[in-house]
């Protein structure tokens, strides 16, 4: 397969596989990939993963790439936080969750972090379209959740201020019934007392 019909073929891709490409050439040869990485046609985000060199990167591409490299995932923790306006900092690196394990790409595109849940804490997701593509991305209460179960030492008020949440922003959008219905789904006796003492330090401090 010759390079612009590999790109004709997965021209609605924004980030393939070697598996993906062997569904449209069974015969393909592996080396073709360096060859055109060598060239500049494409680049490597991480092991069997690749782009096409003038895909337009930005946070969304990213989270497309992000939930495809490592799945199951969904974008959340800080960068969930930050997309949801919670937090004012811009986030290093991609966050997300995972029921796989607790994982990290370094790529030339971005750092791609993972941390593991359980699996029957995989929803509260959203599909945000973008493009033709879409990507899943925390609901915001189920960002602060997932936040609060993957730092279980977070627990004091010194540590709360430290977030740096939006008051104005949780008050708003955050709807705190919903909140507490994802939070017992997650049978945790302890970051229900953490989460909640969260909630008063909110909307008292």
């Amino acid at each position: 397969m010759q390079y612009l019909e590999l790109k004709q073929q997965l021209k609605d891709f924004l980030v393939f596989s070697l598996d993906d490409i062997k569904k449209v050439d069974q015969a393909f040869y592996r080396r073709r990939l360096n060859e055109w990485q060598d060239k500049g046609y494409i680049k490597k985000v991480i092991k069997e993963y690749y782009i096409f060199s003038e895909l337009e990167i930005n946070e969304s591409v990213l989270f497309v790439i992000a939930n495809r490299i490592f799945d199951p995932s969904y974008i959340s923790l800080e960068m969930a936080l930050s997309y949801h306006g919670l937090i004012p900092e811009s986030v290093y690196g991609i966050t997300s969750v995972s029921s796989r394990k607790t994982y990290a790409f370094d790529s030339q595109l971005a750092k791609f972090n993972y941390r593991k849940i359980k699996p029957e804490l995989m929803f509260g997701y959203q599909l945000v379209k973008y493009q033709n593509h879409s990507f899943k991305m925390a609901e915001i209460e189920k960002a602060i959740l997932d936040f609060f179960y993957v730092n279980s030492k977070l627990k004091t008020e010194g540590e709360f201020e430290e977030l740096r949440i939006n008051r104005d922003t949780f008050q708003e959008r955050v709807d705190v019934d919903k909140l507490k219905s994802y939070l017992a789904q997650f049978k945790n006796k302890a970051l229900e007392r953490r989460v909640n003492k969260f909630i008063k330090f909110i909307n008292h401090a």
